[in-house]
């Protein structure tokens, strides 16, 4: 097991950007069950009020960036974080595709753990954007001494090692880990922000959030350079163009399923 003081002697200095795929943003999905946009905002102010409280540490960044801060995590944990552990953590990764393979994943693995929900029947608007971190300290798994523990760090179910790498990294002072994605065929890099002193920026970076769709059978994406700007207010979203991941049955995608449709797409081979 890694302590926190060898952690600490591999630790360095890095900075970069990481992309973030959530569901779609500028929608507002309580518009529905209310009449009037002054009942709406009723609604949403008594939503807010049941929410956890922001860390006082993420005032001024925009929701996007303080809202994994927010919320305790599930009774199941997530790669990086034990199950009911207190501090937030910020998932990322370095492409559009890594994000885009781990939401469809995360996706997938919702509506096959849920037999009885019927699969949507058409695309759902996804929300894309990116952000810029920089820290003193982070860790790389893809890299020498670490990646000799890459069996550990890549698997698919268990995150007990990863779990404990991240509690030690925290004793440690390190506020960033950069680790080979399970989920994209490509295995891009994703990154995990343990605090929000990384960001750089209070805001997204400009001109680049996006609108994605995702279906059962397919999700597509347009790359960094055209993708369609976030809109002030809801509306449809374009039609994107056709790059992303693909079931081959053209159903509920099964393991290893997902293929890029674009191969010369910029951020692919990452």
């Amino acid at each position: 097991m890694w302590t926190h003081t060898a952690l600490a002697s591999e630790a360095a200095p890095a900075n970069g950007e990481g992309w973030r795929v959530v569901e779609h943003q500028y929608t507002v999905s309580t518009r529905k069950l209310v009449s009037t946009r002054d009942e709406q905002e009723v609604l949403e102010a008594i939503l807010e009020e049941t929410k956890p409280a922001f860390p006082a540490n993420t005032a001024h960044l925009h929701y996007l960036l303080k809202t994994p801060f927010r919320y305790p995590p599930s009774p199941f944990g997530s790669r990086f974080r034990r199950p009911q552990e207190g501090e937030g953590v910020f998932y990322c990764a370095e492409a559009v595709r890594t994000g885009l393979a781990e939401f469809s994943y995360w996706r997938r693995h919702f509506f096959e753990a849920s037999p009885g929900t019927p699969l949507p029947d058409a695309h759902e608007s996804l929300t894309v954007f990116s952000v810029a971190w920089r820290t003193p300290s982070h860790l790389d798994l893809t890299r020498p001494p670490l990646n000799k523990d890459r069996a550990q760090w890549t698997h698919p179910d268990d995150y007990t090692a990863t779990r404990a790498l991240a509690a030690e990294a925290r004793r440690a002072g390190i506020q960033a880990i950069r680790y080979e994605s399970v989920r994209d065929p490509q295995r891009g890099a994703n990154l995990v922000l343990l605090a929000p002193a990384v960001f750089t920026q209070r805001n997204l970076l400009p001109s680049k959030p996006g609108i994605s769709t995702w279906a059962p059978a397919k999700a597509t994406a347009s790359g960094p350079a055209g993708m369609s700007p976030l809109p002030s207010r809801p509306h449809p979203p374009p039609d994107p163009s056709p790059i992303g991941f693909r079931s081959a049955r053209g159903a509920r995608p099964g393991p290893g399923e997902f293929h890029s449709d674009v191969l010369a797409h910029p951020d692919n081979g990452n």
